[in-house]
């Protein structure tokens, strides 16, 4: 195996930039021929917008946009490139939001992040990302083909039957949620059944910092990425474990919250990307999350842009055991029974493992009442606890993350 995945990861500055040059006026230029921009790119001359500083003047695309362009224009808002049955695949995401999906070479770029994690040719992946209807589990699949690894496609839940096919296959590395590794590590130990698993490539959530340490300890590097649906890899780690490395295929800006306006070199703001996928391109996407530009190039050697990862949501929206919890999730469990008043959503740790709270302010009913509305509206199960009126803070905060991320 080589270092690098390709020639690109080693660039100079001036060489990126002249192929940025290159590539991002000829993607501007197809944006504008889609008709789901909806004319915000009218009068914009491509070939001006040649670097992050000119791109810095186009507007903000949002999730919201995207939603609204959908419904208008299904399925994908006429914001791709290729009619939907051009697509290898339609994912579907909750909102609803549709997402194409492409089996052509490292498509999605998850292959870059995987070879940087050490996994190729001779390795095989238990993928225990969904695979139904949500992108993540064919994204990563795709990622697997480009560096030549054998998959066993897991997907999630049945624990005992995925420890049994870890050790049955000689499985050698795990593609995850960062915690639902240890959930299988631990259930092979009970079933003492010892597996090969000594690399591990999650997303999806935080990977909290005493989780890596056990897996290190465990034998195994488990290195993160951070991507979406509509993007697909926009940053990842290497073996240098310092900040997440940006993808070769994206151009990403931190911006002040709710503007389009880029912030001063390592503060905090929201982080926002353009795509150069040409099937799909998607222009100064915000993605919601908050995150900051570190100085300097990663010690492996990759010469890209480096970002210190995940910092948060620029909203309340947040992420629990991999699944987004939105506020106005929040809202329609408000509304589904007339005896809640108001409603919490806290997010915390016990051991490794995510935990939900739900904390409701109703007139009556016990716990159990609202079990189902819970499941049905967030989409997870959690804690739920009856609280009497008035019991919740008065600032404004539907969704609470108590989790530490240092």
């Amino acid at each position: 195996m080589t270092d690098y995945f390709d020639a690109q990861e080693t660039r100079s500055a001036a060489e990126r930039a002249e192929a940025l040059a290159r590539d991002l006026p000829a993607q501007i230029a197809r944006a504008q021929g889609l008709p789901g921009y909806g004319g915000a790119l009218d009068g914009v001359e491509p070939q001006r917008i040649t670097d992050a500083a000119a791109l810095s003047a186009l507007p903000v695309l949002r999730k919201s946009d995207l939603g609204r362009a959908q419904g208008a224009a299904a399925p994908f808002g006429g914001l791709t490139g290729l009619p939907a049955s051009g697509f290898a695949h339609i994912f579907q995401s909750p909102g609803p939001i549709y997402e194409p999906g492409g089996v052509s070479h490292d498509w999605w770029r998850v292959g870059r992040f995987l070879h940087a994690c050490g996994v190729g040719r001779g390795d095989i992946v238990q993928n225990c990302f969904g695979y139904h209807l949500t992108p993540a589990g064919m994204i990563f699949e795709n990622g697997a083909r480009a560096v030549g690894a054998a998959v066993l496609p897991a997907g999630t839940g049945q624990t005992e039957l995925q420890a049994r096919a870890a050790h049955d296959v000689g499985v050698t590395a795990y593609a995850g949620t960062p915690d639902y590794l240890k959930v299988i590590l631990d259930k092979a130990e009970e079933m003492a059944l010892a597996l090969k698993i000594t690399k591990a490539a999650v997303g999806g959530g935080a990977l909290f910092p005493s989780l890596r340490a056990e897996y290190a300890e465990r034998g195994i590097q488990c290195l993160q990425c951070y991507a979406t649906a509509d993007l697909g890899n926009i940053a990842y780690e290497s073996a240098a474990q310092e900040g997440m490395i940006v993808d070769e295929g994206v151009i990403v800006e931190i911006v002040t919250p709710g503007t389009g306006n880029p912030v001063a070199p390592g503060e905090v703001g929201e982080v926002v990307v353009t795509t150069l996928n040409p099937d799909y391109p998607l222009i100064r996407f915000a993605t919601g999350d908050l995150s900051a530009v570190m100085e300097g190039e990663s010690p492996c050697g990759r010469t890209n842009m480096r970002i210190k990862g995940w910092m948060g949501r620029a909203d309340q929206t947040t992420k629990i055991k991999g699944m987004f919890v939105r506020p106005e999730q929040v809202a329609a469990l408000v509304a589904r029974h007339d005896t809640i008043s108001r409603a919490r959503v806290i997010a915390s740790r016990e051991g490794e493992a995510d935990v939900m709270t739900v904390r409701i302010e109703a007139t009556g009913g016990e716990a159990d009442h609202y079990a189902g509305a819970v499941s049905e509206v967030l989409k997870l199960k959690g804690r739920i606890e009856v609280v009497p009126p008035g019991s919740l803070p008065n600032d404004g905060k539907v969704i609470e993350d108590l989790r530490s991320y240092e």
